[in-house]
């Protein structure tokens, strides 16, 4: 049996697509990618070994799994886990990116808002739900609107910390606009401190990131935080 050993970054991944390749190093590079270790285990094995845990952790909890209720709870868990809310611990499906060259010579802020964003927190496993705004200032290449969400719900969709998922867009981006003129905000309802703890319902967390422009020009930074 291979043993696990502790890296910090993401699971070696054949088949990747030039641009997920490109982000991964990215963030590898700068200290930004999501702490893991590479088991070898595929999309099987993982979701086996979940339904199983879960399985021995809800009936700790004296839940009994014969009731109809109760019965697919650890399969559901399994499937969420591996497929949906964390599968961005997976670069094979980092979404298909459409940057083209900037014809149109467009040499203003391109700014996204109220990007919806649902993650979840890496210390409590409990929901982060917000929206991000994203900007950035066209050079060479520019992005189709949509992949910038489609990226904010990639890196959402694994357990995070708020501060390092505002960094990843922000690298990301600048890595395949090949640009440092980016910028990120990100605010969130933390649920391990609305639903637990000091159980504060009201407040939020906002991060933000700048690069190039947004960082050294007061007008720009001023625009986008507007």
């Amino acid at each position: 049996m291979t043993t696990a050993h502790a890296i910090t970054c993401p699971d070696v991944t054949t088949n990747l697509s030039a641009e997920a390749a490109m982000v991964q190093k990215a963030l590898t590079d700068k200290g930004l990618e999501t702490p893991l270790v590479h088991n070898g285990l595929d999309r099987d094995e993982k979701y086996a070994r979940i339904r199983d845990a879960f399985t021995e952790i809800a009936q700790v909890l004296g839940l009994d799994l014969r009731d109809d209720s109760l019965r697919e709870t650890p399969h559901r868990i399994a499937k969420m886990y591996v497929d949906e809310i964390f599968s961005g611990l997976d670069y094979a499906k980092f979404p298909s990116i459409s940057v083209i060259d900037n014809k149109m010579q467009v040499e203003e802020m391109v700014c996204i808002d109220k990007i919806d964003l649902v993650s979840t927190c890496e210390h409590h496993f409990v929901t982060i739900d917000g929206s991000a705004r994203v900007a950035y200032i066209p050079r060479h290449r520019i992005i189709g609107l949509s992949k910038i969400n489609r990226i904010v719900r990639f890196f959402s969709q694994r357990p995070q910390v708020q501060e390092r998922l505002t960094q990843q867009i922000l690298v990301a981006l600048q890595t395949l606009l090949e640009t440092d003129d980016v910028a990120v905000t990100v605010n969130a309802v933390h649920y391990c401190v609305k639903s637990r703890g000091v159980m504060d319902s009201n407040s939020t967390t906002r991060t933000t990131a700048l690069g190039g422009a947004f960082k050294t020009d007061a007008s720009t930074r001023g625009e986008f935080l507007g």
